[in-house]
């Protein structure tokens, strides 16, 4: 763990300082004075160096052009690896943002915060707070540690604690266990367990109305019956019998559970715990007309960072085709003399390379293809003044082909089509809600990534009605009754907007219930309808056909796509095959990328799907919490495939 952070001058005045425990003014006077004034140790010009002082490592990076030292103090019983990387982003990010303030004469307050990129920077390199090196004795040890081999009872070893159950689950093991067995005492959390919070990140999935599965039931029976001294043994285990599934989506067979849960669970068994808030300024902000709008997944701070890499590359091989990017295929054109006008001979093997590389980076082949094509229309033709025209042009020509490719849309552009919708400005144009329906495979996010979606139009200040109408999947239900549960604390937390949840249970016709819902909106005023619906494979013609009902039942203004960034090809057929589903003259109208912060930068599945269907991206999807939801940045993703 760091303890303070310095960025002063060469004179002494300290521009911006940043402390996580008190660390004594003499321990960075002691660098000042013997480092710099006294020369004990010669330091480096854009190099980091050591001192040790007391129980403290210091270690500095000099700026000599801009007259800047920046200093991290941390004790010397930590080993922290990033120390190096965090000096060189922070040098690299505060050179950039104040380079016009620290031109002038006299600067003594600097305009902007300097702590928000700092913080980001520390997120990312400090990495998990669990694996930070508590050493006994530092400031950092919370609380005394204890042996784990040593217990009250008889020395040995304690029997490690079974994970919590949650509250709703531990409420029906308790049930359980009081109905089965009168003399089996009801299970009851051990006071020294800790609870397992909730947060703003993916809830987890339970059964139908809150209920634990039969196998956690039946665990909760056993441990009731050795508790209370019966030791019984099964002599027999009955199989429980496979439920089987019609065409219309209703159970065949009947069996001990009851398929439609529409009434509400009684008790307390979703009560919900204190939901963390997200903080705004880390996934959007607002316009001067006060609309929310996200930030592009190629924010500032990794801009600056890229731009200094790539400069730093371009210094070290001055000499090279292409630098650090696509060193082989610019390699193929050292056969190419000066003032050669270039041919389609000529970029046969570059653009053969080049496919393979993109391919690499979960391009489809067929996409891949379509952009070497632009790449050698855009390079035919043209005259090379030197080697380093030839890697520009390269470069030009494949940004532009990519660019013709991915044509994203904006949060922005989202606002204004529901404003258009609910607030007509045209003379007899009834308001009424704007219907959003999210679609997709099994698995992708689509409830997740449904859930961001409502939390950023909560930041408008706009009514929301989600809608169940996943009445299939074991759970689905409930799993946006626990996501409405956390929007409604937050959006009451923080004043803005109103959602609520529309469900009829399972075992009904989604189609139905989601016309119901568009009603059910329209008659109570809501503004936006956020509708869910089952997972199903792309290649299921059975599955596939129903969406064509769906889509004339609930006429949704917007039909959104969830895509996997780590799919691969298969993304191609994926889109495909949905964009054809909901029956002549309506397609898709956007795809919202999940899991993009899994994939580094093989986002291929982006050009691939944009390529197969001409559909723009609305939304990319970056983490596991309701303000993890970005807007496309085009040149993020030329960078990314073209590293």
């Amino acid at each position: 763990m760091l303890d303070a952070f310095e960025i002063i001058t060469t004179s002494g005045v300290v521009l911006w300082s940043k402390s996580y425990a008190p660390v004594g003014a003499h321990i960075v006077n002691s660098l000042i004075s013997e480092v710099f004034i006294e020369e004990r140790l010669t330091p480096v010009d854009g190099a980091s160096t050591a001192f040790k002082k007391e129980k403290y490592t210091l270690k500095w990076k000099k700026i000599k052009e801009a007259g800047l030292i920046f200093v991290a103090v941390y004790q010397s019983l930590l080993h922290l690896s990033w120390i190096d990387k965090l000096l060189d982003n922070i040098s690299t990010i505060f050179l950039d943002i104040y380079k016009e303030q620290l031109k002038r004469d006299h600067y003594t307050v600097l305009e902007y915060p300097f702590d928000p990129y700092f913080d980001q920077q520390i997120r990312e390199l400090e990495g998990n707070a669990a694996d930070i090196d508590e050493t006994p004795g530092s400031a950092y040890d919370k609380e005394e540690k204890k042996d784990p081999f040593v217990s009250a009872d008889n020395g040995g070893p304690p029997p490690p604690e079974l994970p919590p159950l949650y509250k709703a689950q531990q409420q029906s093991a308790a049930q359980v266990a009081a109905t089965s067995n009168e003399s089996s005492p009801a299970i009851n959390q051990s006071p020294s367990r800790p609870e397992t919070p909730l947060s703003h990140a993916v809830p987890v999935k339970s059964g139908p109305a809150g209920r634990v599965s039969r196998r956690a039931r039946k665990a909760a029976n056993a441990s009731a019956n050795v508790s209370s001294g019966e030791e019984s043994v099964r002599k027999g285990k009955k199989t429980k019998k496979a439920r089987k599934w019609g065409p219309d989506g209703l159970a065949d067979e009947e069996d001990d559970q009851i398929l439609d849960y529409s009434a509400q669970p009684t008790g307390d068994e979703t009560a919900a715990r204190a939901v963390e808030g997200v903080a705004q300024d880390s996934w959007g902000h607002r316009t001067a007309k006060g609309q929310f709008v996200l930030k592009d997944i190629g924010d500032e701070v990794h801009s600056i960072l890229e731009n200094a890499e790539a400069g730093k590359a371009k210094a070290d091989e001055p000499s090279s085709m292409l630098g650090s990017s696509f060193n082989a295929i610019g390699g193929l054109f050292r056969n190419i003399v000066g003032g050669k006008v270039i041919t389609e001979a000529d970029l046969e093997k570059p653009l053969k390379a080049m496919e393979d590389h993109l391919m690499k980076k979960n391009v489809a082949r067929e996409a891949a293809l379509r952009l070497c094509d632009g790449v050698k229309q855009e390079l035919i033709g043209k005259k090379t003044g030197s080697f380093q025209s030839v890697d520009a042009a390269l470069r030009a020509a494949m940004e532009s082909s990519l660019r013709k490719i991915l044509t994203p849309t904006t949060s922005l552009d989202l606002l204004h089509e529901i404003q258009a919708v609910t607030s007509p400005t045209r003379k007899g144009q009834a308001p009424r809600p704007y219907v959003i329906s999210i679609v997709g495979v099994n698995g992708v996010g689509k409830s997740t990534n449904l859930s961001k979606i409502c939390f950023f139009l909560l930041q408008n200040n706009y009514r929301v009605l989600v809608a169940a109408c996943d009445t299939f999947r074991s759970g689905a239900v409930e799993q946006l009754r626990v996501h409405v549960r956390n929007l409604k604390e937050l959006s009451a937390r923080e004043n803005v907007g109103y959602v609520e949840l529309y469900e009829k249970g399972y075992g009904k016709d989604a189609a139905n219930v989601a016309k119901d819902a568009v009603a059910y909106a329209t008659s109570q005023r809501f503004d936006v309808v956020l509708i869910d619906t089952a997972g199903r494979r792309h290649n299921d013609q059975r599955l596939m056909s129903s969406l064509e009902k769906f889509a004339k039942f609930a006429n949704p203004d917007k039909i959104f796509m969830v895509g996997e960034a780590l799919v691969g090809t298969d993304s191609v057929m994926q889109a495909r095959n949905f964009n054809q589903a909901f029956g002549p003259g309506r397609n898709l109208d956007g795809f919202i990328i999940s899991k993009c912060d899994t994939v580094g930068d093989m986002v291929g599945t982006l050009v691939s799907m944009v390529h197969a269907t001409g559909i723009p991206i609305v939304f990319l999807g970056v983490g596991q919490h309701y303000g993890d939801l970005r807007g496309l940045s085009v040149s993020w993703a030329v960078g990314l495939l073209m590293k």
